[in-house]
């Protein structure tokens, strides 16, 4: 799954005002009860359950980056929250560098494979500095998901341009 078809703008936060990594969870848990992703009722378990995997390993990537995550058995679809910090959150990063970008997601636990495809296609996304810096100075929630979304398109426009060369070349016939 894309992040541009998990977030939506109630879920995107460019103002996050958390101090550290867990007040930063916290922040963006309840921009998922308050946007009605997740029922009040669920609060807790979801922090639980982020925090816990946030305790075992950082979550904490590298270039101002963030993606804490944790997976339960009380969602049937991937949730997110995006959270942009302007100065930054220690968050126990490879590099050592305060996290600017903070992409929460709540993952089912009986769809491991979609956890593997969305952390991966989120973390090549993230590899992006231009789009990394882009989203560290966007204004609104408007413009954090146009700058996900078109840059999702480009990288998808490029995946198919390159299934259609190695198709052009496996396919032509061999001159001789």
């Amino acid at each position: 799954m894309l992040l541009g078809e998990i977030l939506h703008p109630e879920v995107v936060k460019t103002t996050l005002e958390a101090e550290n990594k867990y007040e930063a969870i916290d922040e963006l848990v309840d921009l998922l009860v308050e946007s009605h992703e997740i029922p009040v009722a669920l609060r807790d378990h979801i922090l639980e359950v982020v925090t816990e995997r946030e305790k075992s390993m950082s979550t904490g990537m590298e270039h101002g980056i963030a993606l804490p995550h944790g997976a339960t058995d009380r969602v049937d679809d991937i949730i997110g929250a995006l959270g942009v910090s302007r100065r930054g959150v220690p968050f126990e990063s490879l590099d050592g560098q305060p996290a600017h970008v903070i992409i929460l997601l709540v993952l089912p636990k009986n769809k491991f494979q979609a956890h593997v495809r969305t952390l991966g296609g989120i973390a090549h996304l993230m590899s992006n500095a231009g789009l990394r810096e882009a989203l560290k100075n966007a204004g609104d929630s408007a413009s954090v998901l146009k700058l996900i979304e078109e840059e999702e398109d480009r990288a998808a426009l490029r995946c198919s341009r390159s299934v259609e060369v190695f198709s052009l070349l496996t396919l032509s016939p061999k001159s001789g």
